[in-house]
């Protein structure tokens, strides 16, 4: 499974969905709060070609974008298969 990096804030109710989400699908990740940790917002904006909005998601080194990209992947059955998940039977 590759790794998960997820840059998010605490009060993101956007940040929150794409936890549960990855969660849900038994998915170990990376959190990175961009408030918390210094130099955090500029790396995820470098990373991320400028996007400064949370959260931004990498799997591996691709850029999945936020929370909204997240769910078409899934919704379009991408996910998983970027996850290293067994399709469902």
């Amino acid at each position: 499974m590759p790794d998960v990096t997820i840059y998010t804030t605490a009060f993101c109710p956007f940040c929150f969905q794409a936890k549960k989400l990855l969660g849900n699908k038994g998915v170990a990740y990376r959190e990175i709060d961009v408030d918390a940790v210094p130099g955090a917002r500029a790396e995820m904006m470098q990373r991320a070609g400028g996007r400064h909005t949370v959260p931004q998601i990498f799997i591996g080194e691709r850029h999945i974008g936020g929370c909204d990209e997240l769910f078409e992947l899934d919704y379009d059955d991408e996910l998983d298969p970027l996850l290293g998940l067994a399709a469902a039977p």
